[in-house]
């Protein structure tokens, strides 16, 4: 991963033809940790080749796992992880990502015991592990803090218990699922995340052989089972980065195909598209973006300016509200933008400003968005992940040629972003510098 390189971007250049998402790095990355259940080999296909997802692999290998791509298709892994050591796991690697917390159960059902550091992540505000250690403790996993790591030890074998999560954690979810599979007895989770990737991480579960039943609601029941089995399966398309697409479509006035995208994903983002008048079409199992389209914010009754709120799922995805931020700037009207969830995932738009976009910054969470605004290059430092494609959007919009530092942070979720806006017309360089 190399930290020093940047994009050049060329803004008013438009995109034409298609173009397909990689596949899901939020279902990527909870699977990967879930391979550790057995010993038996899984098949992982359409795995998007991203650092966090490479991250993943150096860690899984780290306490035993042999994980091998295909020779003729380096999208699909092959993992085993017949000898697995808890002890052995890379702290330094762990400290990188926050999906890494996902691991804990699979290596307290493997090996009874698991020191860890706090996970690392964006630096979108506060990402507590709370609701993941309560839970554990619930199933009989003890747990000890120093110096901001956390030993935890099972010495009697995970137990299954009826859980009240605190908090909706998708990542706390996942978590509490694996380790239920295969505790004694049964499970209840109530105020569970049914996110999409939730739901692909419970029927790969269920693919291995687990019984988790009330798969999409915020109310999980699951028999623990004594093993589980190998078996292959095919990560989802990524909604998110459909949604990146349709705001760059939408903003430089393209016409553009997005190929094999995952409908089913797509409700509220799609909604949220239409209130800034931006219209696209299903054809098959694509999505087609017209060019040209007239953008304008829909008033809500009586003139009210309208609201877009991030919620748990099936609400609107807050990982998608830098996207729509941007998008909005390029709109006729005026829309509040409110990302509840996190309180420094707002803080890039001190950058778009600067490129031009008339913005309020209410408050961490609020932002008020004044359109349409001529935008005009920059030099610019991603921050996070998805406001690092939402910078990329805003550039490819932009009058003249904008710099993004920091740009390994979007490789991190985003597989070859330059290469594949590149081959529909758009104009990125990769520089190193």
């Amino acid at each position: 991963m190399n930290t020093y390189e940047k994009f050049y971007v060329e803004g008013g250049n438009s995109l034409s033809g298609k173009i397909s998402p990689a596949g899901n790095k939020n279902e990527a990355l909870p699977i990967l940790s879930a391979c550790l259940m057995t010993e038996e080999k899984i098949t992982i296909n359409n795995l998007p080749l991203i650092g966090d997802v490479m991250v993943m692999k150096e860690i899984l290998e780290s306490v035993g796992a042999e994980v091998s791509m295909n020779e003729n298709n380096n999208h699909s892994w092959e993992v085993s992880s017949e000898n697995i050591q808890s002890e052995n796991i890379d702290f330094d690697k762990f400290s990188q990502l926050r999906a890494s917390i996902t691991l804990a159960a699979p290596l307290l059902y493997r090996c009874g015991k698991i020191k860890i550091p706090i996970p690392g992540g964006d630096k979108i505000g506060q990402r507590r592990i709370d609701t993941h250690l309560i839970a554990l403790q619930e199933m009989g996993v003890e747990v000890y803090e120093e110096n901001n790591e956390y030993m935890l030890v099972c010495k009697d074998g995970l137990q299954g218990a009826d859980i009240l999560l605190d908090e909706a954690s998708v990542t706390g979810t996942e978590n509490i699922i694996m380790a239920a599979a295969c505790a004694r007895g049964n499970t209840t989770i109530y105020n569970a995340a049914c996110e999409p990737h939730v739901q692909q991480l419970c029927r790969f579960l269920n693919e291995m052989g687990a019984k988790i039943s009330g798969i999409g609601s915020n109310r999980l029941s699951i028999e623990g089972v004594a093993v589980l089995d190998g078996t292959s399966h095919n990560i989802e398309s990524d909604y998110l980065e459909t949604g990146s697409f349709i705001g760059m479509a939408a903003v430089t006035k393209s016409e553009l195909t997005i190929e094999n995208v995952n409908f089913d994903s797509l409700g509220m983002i799609i909604k949220s598209f239409e209130k800034f008048g931006i219209e696209v079409q299903k054809k098959e199992n694509d999505l087609f973006v017209p060019a040209k389209q007239h953008m304008h914010i829909q008033n809500d009754l009586r003139g009210i300016i309208p609201k877009l709120s991030s919620a748990i799922w099936p609400g609107l995805p807050a990982d998608i509200m830098s996207i729509l931020l941007v998008t909005a700037t390029q709109c006729e009207g005026t829309v509040l933008i409110y990302e509840k969830l996190f309180e420094s995932r707002l803080f890039f738009v001190d950058l778009i400003i600067r490129m031009g976009a008339r913005i309020v910054l209410c408050d961490p969470h609020r932002a008020v968005i004044v359109g349409p605004s001529d935008l005009q290059a920059e030099h610019l430092n991603s921050p996070d992940i998805r406001a690092g494609v939402a910078m990329l959007i805003a550039a490819m919009c932009a009058s003249g040629t904008s710099v993004i530092d920091n740009i390994h942070v979007i490789d991190r979720g985003y597989e070859k972003i330059d290469e594949r806006l590149n081959a529909v017309g758009a104009k990125i360089q990769r520089v190193n510098d």
